[in-house]
């Protein structure tokens, strides 16, 4: 069964045998403040900074999901007034989880329809400027849109005073980002990343980790301010999934870098839809601009999605299942870069024959 479903999704065939690895190696055995982990844990950490061209000065940690992100960074900017500027789902339960922690107030969203781009000249016309904090999700698994890198730039430059901080779940690792248009950066590596889930990669600009120094915020195990304490020596705050954090290192050394890989991405996006719309199915997403490269969704009957979904199956293919408001009128086919282009060629011509 190839797995095209928008995460979890296929990991690295190369897994099974830098599982292996790991296990002969003797680290998965080594506890989380020898010099072992703290080796590996570095050399991960300079991976990915040099495959994915985050700036030198930029930190990176890890934490155990990107829901874990959200926690951590409401819980160490507590006291921050939030504008969570959303077209799905999965902006929409950022903007609820962080309501459920903060006083009444702090926390305030802003809804925008999935065909269309966020109004900058709205968030400048209303009360944008008055919060501390500006959340985005850069690519909206629910819905298969994204958020352009120069939206996230013109937002950062209008804003400069507040933190942007940007989910990055279904797009870290598979396409360019603009790391210094926004301050904080999260994604889980169940998707772009080609791993299993439980770990998650946190970035987080000078700025954002000063914040958090002087804020202070320590009432919480995993603080923002201790878990940057602990990375000075590349250490966690907690044990952490030392087993991912290996397979990361290794994914990350035999992966090109990021500029090549965002280029296969997009070029392969483009065939995936194109094909699709030849095929007869109609995307979600109706503005090439607006759509996701990493997930696209298709739209049609109940009756028509579940009997593609079926049939897919059948023939060896998990194709991804619509979600929230659009789960039973849509499904979602995932491009991450751990499926390889002949997956998706086959993949390509079933969908001719349904």
């Amino acid at each position: 069964m190839i797995s095209f479903y928008p995460g979890p999704s296929k990991v690295y065939p190369e897994l099974k045998h830098f599982m292996m690895e790991a296990m002969d190696s003797g680290i998965l055995s080594v506890n989380h403040r020898s010099p072992e982990f703290v080796e590996m844990c570095r050399k991960t950490v300079s991976l990915l900074k040099q495959k994915l061209d985050i700036p030198s000065n930029y930190s990176v940690y890890f934490t155990s999901s990107a829901t874990e992100c959200w926690e951590i960074l409401t819980e160490s900017f507590i006291d921050q007034r939030s504008l969570h500027v959303y077209s799905g789902a999965f902006g929409e339960k950022w903007m609820n989880y962080r309501k459920k922690l903060t006083d009444k107030g702090m926390t305030e969203g802003l809804s925008f329809p999935f065909h269309r781009e966020i109004g900058i000249n709205k968030l400048l016309s209303g009360s944008g400027k008055d919060y501390d904090i500006l959340c985005l999700t850069s690519n909206e698994t629910s819905n298969a849109t994204k958020v352009s890198s120069k939206t996230i730039h013109d937002i950062h430059k209008r804003f400069k005073d507040a933190l942007v901080m940007v989910d990055a779940t279904s797009s870290m690792a598979g396409v360019v980002h603009d790391w210094i248009s926004a301050d904080v950066w999260f994604a889980s590596v169940q998707k772009c990343f080609g791993l299993p889930a439980g770990l998650a990669v946190m970035v987080c600009s000078p700025k954002a980790v000063a914040k958090a120094r002087s804020l202070n915020h320590n009432l919480h195990y995993n603080s923002l301010a201790f878990i940057d304490e602990q990375m000075q020596n590349y250490q966690t705050t907690y044990t952490p999934n030392v087993l991912n954090i290996y397979l990361l290192m290794r994914v990350m050394e035999m992966r090109p870098h990021i500029k090549e890989v965002s280029k296969r991405t997009k070029m392969r996006m483009q065939l995936i839809n194109h094909s699709l719309t030849n095929a007869g199915f109609e995307l979600l997403v109706p503005y090439t601009k607006l759509r996701s490269d990493t997930v696209t969704a298709v739209k049609a009957s109940v009756d028509r999605v579940t009997e593609v979904k079926a049939k897919a199956k059948a023939e060896g293919f998990m194709l991804g299942n619509g979600y929230g408001h659009w789960k039973p009128s849509t499904f979602r086919v995932a491009n991450f870069p751990a499926i390889s282009d002949r997956e998706v060629d086959d993949l390509l011509a079933f969908m001719k024959t349904v």
